[in-house]
C-alpha cells in the first residue's frame, strides 16, 4: 500500500473568538482521515496541520460551518493605534492593543452600574449610610450576577476561561467549578456568613485569577474575556484587570477592618 508524504502547513481560520471555537474547529479537523496532527489556537498561525497529502479545504469548510480555513496568512501583529501629535519612527513604534471602546463594554458597565446602584438603594433613606455595608452588598450582587451569566453556558465559559487562567489551564475542572465558587461567595456576602473567611477566599481566588488576566494583557493576546461567561463577546483588556483588582481591593479592605 502506497504511503503518502507527510506535510506540515500553517493555516488561518476566520470566525474564532474563544476557547470553545478552538475546541470545535479542532474536533472537526481531527475527524479528517488524512490529518495526522493538528494544533489550533487564536493567535496566528491559528492552525498548524500535519497531513498526508494536500487538504481538501472546500470539503473541510463545508463541515466547519461558520468558521473558514484558508492558506492566506493573517497579520500576526495588531495595527498600531493612531497617534495625535508627533509621529514615532518605525524603530520607536511597537504593536499595541486597540483603544478601549466603551460601547464594546456596555453590557459589563451597565451590569456593574446596576449592582452599584442597588447596593446604594438598599440603605435608603440613608440616615446612617455605611460604606462597608455598601461594599458587602456590592460584592454579593457582583458574584451572584456574574455567576448567573457563567452558568448559562458552563462548558462555553470553561473553554474561554482556560485560555488565560493559570489554574484552569492546568486543571480543566476548575473552569467548571469556578462559577459555583462565585455563587457561594455571593450568598456568603449576602447573608454575612463568616465574613473573615469569605473575604480571605475572595482575595485568594480573584488574586490568582488576576494573574492570568494581567499576563494576557501584557502579552497583548487577542482573546475573549469570560467574566460574563459565553453570553457576551467581550475582549480581554485593562477593563478586566480593573474589574478583578477592584474586587480584590474591596475584599482586602473589609478583611483588614474586621
Amino acid at each position: 500500500m502506497e504511503t503518502k508524504e507527510l506535510t506540515k502547513k500553517e493555516y488561518s481560520i476566520s470566525g474564532m473568538t474563544c476557547g470553545g471555537c478552538v475546541e470545535t474547529v479542532t474536533e472537526v479537523l481531527k475527524g479528517q482521515k488524512n490529518i495526522n496532527d493538528v494544533k489550533v489556537q487564536l493567535d496566528y498561525p491559528q492552525a498548524v496541520i500535519e497531513s498526508e497529502g494536500e487538504l481538501d479545504l472546500a470539503e473541510i469548510n463545508s463541515k466547519l460551518g461558520k468558521y473558514t480555513i484558508s492558506t492566506e496568512k493573517q497579520e500576526d501583529k495588531l495595527a498600531p493605534m493612531p497617534m495625535i501629535g508627533k509621529a514615532k519612527s518605525s524603530e520607536e513604534s511597537s504593536p499595541s492593543l486597540p483603544p478601549i471602546q466603551l460601547s464594546t463594554y456596555k453590557p459589563l458597565l451597565l451590569i456593574v452600574g446596576f449592582i452599584a446602584g442597588v447596593s446604594v438603594l438598599v440603605q435608603y433613606p440613608f440616615e446612617q449610610f455605611s460604606g462597608m455595608l455598601w461594599m458587602r452588598h456590592f460584592m454579593a450582587g457582583f458574584f451572584l450576577v456574574f455567576s448567573f451569566f457563567k452558568l448559562l453556558n458552563l462548558s462555553g465559559f470553561a473553554s474561554s476561561y482556560r485560555m488565560y487562567d493559570i489554574v484552569a489551564a492546568k486543571w480543566k475542572s476548575w473552569g467548571f467549578i469556578y462559577p459555583f465558587v462565585e455563587l457561594g461567595l455571593g450568598i456568603a456576602y449576602l447573608i454575612n456568613f463568616m465574613p473573615f473567611y469569605t473575604n480571605l477566599i475572595t482575595v485568594i481566588v480573584l488574586g490568582v485569577s488576576s494573574i492570568g488576566v494581567i499576563e494576557s494583557n501584557l502579552n497583548k493576546r487577542k482573546i475573549k474575556c469570560a467574566c460574563l461567561g459565553d453570553v457576551f463577546n467581550l475582549p480581554m483588556s485593562t477593563v478586566t484587570i480593573i474589574e478583578d483588582l477592584a474586587m480584590v481591593a474591596m475584599a482586602g479592605w473589609m478583611l483588614f477592618v474586621l
